[in-house]
């Protein structure tokens, strides 16, 4: 026997499907998509379970909240250019021969961050620096800070091209304006004196404006070495790092040497 469908009720679902079709075009409009996708589905749950209106709206923004929030962190580690997005659960705690566990893990709270403060991991190759380096940056992302991940020669054969192409104040720009800007393997290669005077604008520019994450494996004492034994660069530089700085310092062997150094039965 077929059921028919009285005149009222054809007339009532074409109103819905109309409602339904402009409430999409709004929230298109608006650029709510994660509610378009989800008010339907939610809308059938608040029927089933009896949620007043405003329970159904609450769902509905914290869902459209928790997607933004995603994409925005997303955006910000694209940003950030990691070579590899690492976290502190990778890490080999028990490797090196000297760290400060706690330490590291208090770093995570990100106060340096807010106070606009330097960090500088200090150590031997194959012992994790960029590692924590890289776990900070995303934390930072994470959080809701911008980032910029780059090696030092990176950084200043980038600044050099700009400078002879006469765009440096522009490229400048690149490494002053993120929250963070991790350096890393600072002290691998020497500075000639056009580097040392480059990395010194980035890091005097920067200075009680924003953080500083560097990896070195230089001990301080022996930072002139890689700014062309100049002592007066050297100086500025590690005025400007150390004012308001925390230094990690790890010792221990190459990680990645381990089964060259400890090769197995």
């Amino acid at each position: 026997m077929k059921t028919k469908t009285t005149p009222t009720a054809t007339t009532e679902k074409t109103a819905t499907t109309g409602a339904t079709r402009l409430l999409r075009e709004h929230l298109a409009y608006l650029k709510l998509g994660d509610i378009a996708e989800q008010c339907e589905p939610l809308a059938a749950d608040a029927a089933t379970k009896g949620w007043a209106h405003l329970d159904y709206l609450q769902r509905l923004v914290e869902g459209e909240s928790r997607a933004r929030q995603g994409r925005a962190i997303e955006r910000r580690v694209r940003a950030a250019r990691f070579p590899v997005v690492k976290t502190m659960d990778q890490f080999r705690w028990d490797w090196p021969k000297k760290i400060n566990e706690m330490q590291v893990k208090n770093l995570f709270r990100l106060t340096f961050v807010e106070k606009k403060t330097n960090v500088v991991v200090m150590g031997g190759v194959g012992l994790g620096k960029s590692h924590i380096a890289s776990a900070l940056g995303y934390e930072a992302c994470q959080r809701g800070h911008t980032v910029l991940f780059t090696t030092a020669i990176d950084a200043l054969n980038n600044l050099v091209a700009a400078q002879a192409a006469q765009r440096l104040k522009v490229e400048l720009k690149r490494y002053l304006a993120p929250a963070v800007l991790v350096l890393d393997e600072l002290g691998y290669l020497p500075l000639d004196k056009t580097g040392a005077d480059l990395l010194f604008q980035i890091i005097s520019q920067r200075y009680e404006r924003g953080t500083l994450i560097i990896t070195t494996n230089k001990a301080y004492k022996n930072w002139p070495e890689i700014f062309n034994h100049d002592a007066g660069i050297s100086s500025a530089i590690l005025d400007r790092v150390l004012h308001h700085a925390e230094t990690v310092v790890i010792e221990g062997k190459s990680y990645r040497m381990k089964d060259q150094i400890e090769p197995p039965n």
